[in-house]
């Protein structure tokens, strides 16, 4: 896909608004999801999404949804 430079910060906030209802639908929250603004702010082709921080109930949810989709 070509994304021109206008274009990319929307795009990649459509992404992470879309990995935010599909990892609610899990019951997995990522409170600091988001575009990285050091990468927004540079010249990278598309920006990096930061998954951010996430204490210790996230992580073992995230665990158990990974492994369920692995054990299939």
């Amino acid at each position: 896909m070509v994304v021109r430079d206008a274009e990319r910060l929307r795009v990649v906030e459509e992404v992470i608004a879309q990995l935010r209802a599909e990892l609610a639908v899990l019951g997995v929250l990522l409170p600091s999801l988001r575009v990285d603004p050091v990468s927004a702010a540079g010249e990278a082709r598309y920006p990096l999404v930061d998954l951010g921080c996430v204490n210790l109930d996230t992580a073992m949810r995230m665990v158990a949804v990974l492994h369920e989709r692995h054990a299939r």
